[in-house]
């Protein structure tokens, strides 16, 4: 369920309230329950790290298929980085929802 929930931008406590307003911008609280998303200034640099591991696991199998089949390494280099330029909008929603969801197992509110 939380992981279906993580796919669907969902609030980590009741797993139904939508967690993005707009694409770029986050309600201030679940529509749901109340959960406040923002629990204090600077709250969201945690979704960094996730924003890293969720690009590696995208850029990973790719480079190593390129590798694989003989380009050069700034090919593959270069190829890495236009492909995480793509994905970086959905890496930016992903990882804060990510985020949400690890703080809230680690410290329920």
């Amino acid at each position: 369920m939380k992981l279906l929930a993580i796919l669907r931008l969902r609030c980590p406590r009741c797993l139904k309230g939508s967690i993005f307003r707009s694409f770029w911008s986050l309600h201030k609280e679940c529509p749901e329950c109340g959960l406040s998303f923002e629990r204090e200034p600077g709250f969201f640099t945690g979704a960094m790290y996730f924003s890293y591991g969720i690009g590696i696991l995208i850029a990973a199998p790719v480079s190593i298929y390129l590798f694989l089949q003989g380009f050069s390494e700034t090919s593959i280099f270069a190829i890495a980085i236009a492909q995480l330029a793509i994905v970086s909008p959905i890496l930016f929603r992903y990882s804060r929802v990510a985020w949400m969801h690890f703080d809230q197992r680690m410290d329920p509110r």
